[in-house]
């Protein structure tokens, strides 16, 4: 992984940096907007706390804690902050999925969840999983171990269930991995 992040010009790291902030500002790139108080049922709501970057920037913060506005192109080019210094945290992805939850949009608002429980653990698990969950690459034993491991070891039970329910279906299916 470190190999190819060295390979990657600081011009590609500006544009993709771009992008997430321009992302997260609700498309206009502009600085973040004064405080929002939270909806009466405590949890975020679209109307008033979306795009939530703009509306609620005390909330986004990455992994190490360093909030939004702090996160600039400049930095990143210059090598000042570090991959976890922008790296997402489990708490902002909950907050989106509130907020999608509160457009009417359920299954946005899960896979946010799902991706808030992957935040959790270390990218090469990730990856192994990921390959592991293609057709014929498991058993069922094996997969039926991994949504364990998801389950007690990263509390990652949105995934669990969701690997779970990949094993009965590739059970059904024939996709599994022979014994």
């Amino acid at each position: 992984m470190a190999d190819v992040m060295n390979d990657i010009s600081p011009d590609v790291i500006e544009a993709a940096v771009k992008r997430v902030l321009s992302t997260l500002n609700g498309g206009n790139g502009g600085s973040s907007a004064a405080y929002a108080a939270p909806s009466s049922s405590g949890k975020l709501d679209a109307k008033t706390d979306y795009p939530l970057a703009k509306k609620r920037p005390d909330l986004v913060k990455s992994a190490t804690g360093l909030p939004i506005d702090e996160i600039t192109v400049d930095k990143v080019v210059a090598g000042k902050l570090a991959f976890d210094d922008i790296r997402i945290r489990p708490e902002t992805l909950e907050y989106q999925a509130q907020i999608a939850e509160s457009g009417g949009r359920p299954h946005v608002s899960s896979n946010l969840r799902r991706a808030a429980e992957l935040t959790r653990i270390p990218d090469t698990r990730v990856l192994e999983m990921y390959v592991a969950l293609r057709p014929y690459r498991s058993t069922k034993a094996e997969l039926m171990a991994m949504a364990d491991e998801l389950e007690n070891k990263y509390q990652a039970k949105i995934c669990a269930k969701f690997v779970r329910e990949a094993a009965q279906v590739y059970e059904k299916r024939g996709r599994l991995k022979e014994a």
